[in-house]
């Protein structure tokens, strides 16, 4: 039957054949390459287009680590743009990343998925906010190195006090600062309030920027501004010193079948994570055995989702953090102007040997914004 199969066929046929299919490839190929180029051409032009449009205003980069969907992020960046005044860029991660403290991504690839804001160049990263500003400030993404300004915020909550050891978005501005970029880090401590939390922080940007053009910003820190509830009443800026404020962490003990990763909730895809790795196992046996190659050593594969089969007893936890009651004299410490009403503005800087300067600079900046520089 092979013999059959073989001479069924001329040779002149068979060779006529191979060669219609070989140029039916290279056809293929050439189109495919040009469809190729011709997106890369106009992806390139649209680009390009886009920052010939802009480059005559300042680029503010915009992050946060609640995600790049989340409503204080969305309605900056529409207050933003709305201006007219500057080039607005986002890159913010993909989920939320509260709490991340300044981690960055190491020996792992993150994903860049474009973002739509209207009016804006939007990017979602699979990584920190840290990954997101830096990612941003190294060129490799955007077209530029080094913004005018970096905002990171607005987020819910409070990064007073200790909280701003391991709060994500706090780390945004602090990797901005380390990068030679003046920076602003926003809070707000309802979702409700998002928009009044940007309007009454509006001009104070604006003001941030006119003088970082000025080359009489600050330098050597960047500002923490924690708007309080109901922004619209708030009793004004006020320049604050970080305090020693945290809520206290609790660790509650999670029973195991209220845990959906204990392992008796994976019997199934245990017994089928078994069967996989077997087969898988077999496989490579029998490919070795083909190729008449010896097989290697086959290590053991756990299925994802497997429980070990150690029998070590487990315990799971879950952290809660509790407010705590603070009594505290000094009214300019950060969490007391928050609660008496104010805009807390704390100047933050990475070096202990500043923080005196850094504090009478940040002053002095910010009684001439209120004497009406941030109107003009």
């Amino acid at each position: 039957m092979t013999t059959m199969k073989k001479n069924m066929f001329p040779p002149g046929l068979v060779n006529n054949l191979q060669d219609v299919l070989s140029k039916k490839g290279a056809n293929k190929n050439e189109q495919k390459q040009q469809k190729d180029d011709d997106s890369t051409e106009t992806s390139t032009s649209s680009s390009t287009a886009g920052n010939e449009n802009d480059s005559s205003k300042p680029v503010v980069l915009v992050t946060n680590s609640e995600g790049v969907d989340s409503l204080g992020l969305i309605y900056l960046v529409q207050a933003l743009v709305g201006l007219g005044l500057y080039n607005v860029n986002v890159c913010a991660p993909h989920s939320d990343k509260s709490a991340s403290g300044h981690s960055l991504t190491v020996l792992e690839t993150i994903t860049v998925t474009q973002a739509k804001i209207e009016g804006a160049t939007a990017y979602e990263v699979t990584g920190t906010t840290v990954d997101c500003v830096s990612l941003a400030l190294s060129g490799a993404l955007f077209s530029w190195t080094k913004p005018l300004l970096v905002i990171s915020g607005i987020n819910r909550g409070s990064s007073c006090g200790h909280h701003m050891f391991h709060s994500g978005v706090i780390a945004g501005a602090r990797e901005a600062l380390i990068s030679g970029v003046p920076s602003l880090k926003r809070e707000e401590s309802q979702e409700s309030d998002f928009k009044d939390a940007v309007a009454v922080s509006l001009p104070l940007i604006n003001a941030a920027l006119r003088d970082i053009e000025k080359g009489v910003f600050p330098k050597s820190c960047f500002l923490s501004i924690e708007i309080p509830t109901s922004p619209k009443a708030n009793k004004g800026f006020k320049l604050t010193k970080q305090s020693m404020w945290r809520s206290t962490p609790c660790w509650q003990a999670v029973p195991a079948n209220r845990n959906p990763s204990a392992p008796h909730f994976m019997g199934n895809q245990q017994s089928l994570g078994l069967q996989l790795a077997q087969l898988g196992r077999d496989a490579s046996a029998a490919g070795a055995a083909r190729r008449g190659t010896t097989p290697r050593n086959n290590e053991e594969v756990e299925s994802v989702g497997a429980a070990k089969s150690d029998n070590k007893a487990r315990k799971y936890f879950r952290l809660e953090f509790l407010d705590k009651e603070t009594e505290a004299t000094d009214d300019e410490l950060d969490f007391k102007a928050l609660g008496n009403g104010f805009i807390a503005v704390t100047p933050v800087s990475v070096s202990l040997q500043l923080e005196s300067d850094v504090q009478t600079a940040a002053s002095s900046w910010i009684s001439g914004m209120l004497s009406g520089g941030a109107e003009q």
